[in-house]
């Protein structure tokens, strides 16, 4: 069956999966450069060190940690120190315990999930790296979801774990991942041992460097003569609007996979055009799920009361949403907060919001919904908000 399908345009569709880290990031060298400075005392003084890497979805902040911790620990085998990273997806494991005990199963594959108390399974951490005399940087990946959920004490314990020394060797370094400023969500405990200067800002990428992304991933990913430099460049256009470059290589991916559908040996504009419009629907969805519960919530209300209009009031939608919060048994959050959420929503890409003008009396923002039926997502909203999920 398989034969029939004729040479397929990836040599490597690996290069493409989100867990992908290539051997050069393109236009992420200043934040590279700039956690090479913070993370300098780690080889040079046995010191430990935090920082937070800060930008939108899709900049490159995750990809950017990972070529670093690897760069940082392959140096430090040619140096004669034992450098080593684990990454705790806090989406996931976003109690204390879970994440936890996602750190030491990187050194114990078989640990037991239950029956270990938190302080239990820190100095059973201790012992793994006294053991093995290393230096591990752990990487709080979407670190905002475990605060939020658990609370700041994690940080505190694993900054304060830095104080432990072994032979005047510390042991543990910190490297938060977050959209958000997570500083809001710490005690002044937690945020005494963590350094609010060490953040690491990523912006969005232009359209120029989307273009270079695709390139990139390209050159890895496929056979050679399968792109072309104006596909590359549609590709660039595509994923422009969000700056967004995992949206910029799905697209590739997907339409790489409708070109082996037809039998093509090379990836045309129309396939790019067919991926984008699938592309879209699957990253809008995983948006949704990624949302905390108050911004469904708040979405649902935008995407209710736009059905029969083109644009909303911000008034209206603070009206809708704590309507649609006691339908779901949810206790409205405060006016501040409620603008919080707009604000998190619109960097999201979900809504668009911006200054009334003429015919609006008043100061106030309108919104709109730029990219998705209003029916279809309160449909979606619906659907994950019935299911019971946080």
């Amino acid at each position: 069956m398989f034969e029939s399908y004729g040479r397929s345009v990836f040599r490597n569709q690996h290069a493409l999966s989100f867990d992908f880290v290539p051997p050069k990031l393109v236009h992420r060298e200043q934040q590279l450069k700039r956690l090479s400075s913070l993370y300098r005392p780690v080889i040079e003084s046995n010191f430990s060190q935090t920082a937070l890497l800060h930008g939108p979805v899709g900049t490159g902040k995750t990809v950017t940690a990972k070529r670093f911790c690897m760069d940082l620990r392959d140096f430090g085998q040619s140096t004669d120190k034992a450098i080593d990273f684990v990454v705790v997806n806090c989406r996931q494991r976003n109690s204390e315990a879970a994440a936890i005990l996602h750190i030491i199963s990187h050194f114990q594959p078989n640990f037991p999930d239950r029956g270990f108390s938190i302080s239990e399974m820190m100095e059973i951490l201790r012992k793994d790296l006294e053991k093995r005399k290393l230096h591990l940087i752990i990487i709080l990946d979407e670190a905002d979801a475990l605060l939020r959920k658990s609370g700041p004490d994690i940080i505190y314990r694993l900054s304060r774990f830095a104080e432990e020394k072994l032979e005047g060797r510390q042991m543990v370094s910190l490297l938060l991942i977050s959209q958000k400023d997570i500083f809001d969500l710490m005690d002044a405990a937690s945020i005494s041992t963590f350094k609010r200067s060490n953040v690491v800002e990523f912006g969005k990428y232009s359209v120029d460097e989307l273009a270079d992304i695709a390139s990139q991933r390209a050159e890895l990913a496929l056979h050679e003569g399968v792109l072309d430099e104006d596909s590359i460049r549609l590709i660039a256009d595509a994923s422009s609007e969000f700056g967004d470059a995992r949206f910029a290589i799905e697209i590739l991916e997907k339409a790489g996979m409708i070109a082996d559908e037809e039998g093509s040996e090379k990836i045309v504009p129309e396939h790019i055009r067919a991926a984008k419009a699938e592309a879209f629907s699957s990253i809008t969805e995983s948006k949704l799920l990624s949302l905390e519960r108050h911004h469904r919530l708040t979405l649902l209300a935008i995407s209710r009361t736009l059905k029969k209009q083109a644009y909303v009031t911000t008034g209206e939608v603070e009206k809708a949403y704590e309507v649609a919060c006691e339908e779901h048994g949810e206790k409205p959050r405060a006016h501040t907060a409620f603008w919080g959420y707009l604000k998190d929503l619109d960097d999201f890409g979900l809504i668009s919001a911006r200054k009334s003008g003429e015919g609006i009396p008043g100061k106030t923002s309108v919104i709109t919904i730029p990219d998705i039926p209003a029916g279809v997502l309160e449909d979606k909203l619906s659907d994950i908000l019935g299911d019971g999920e946080l």
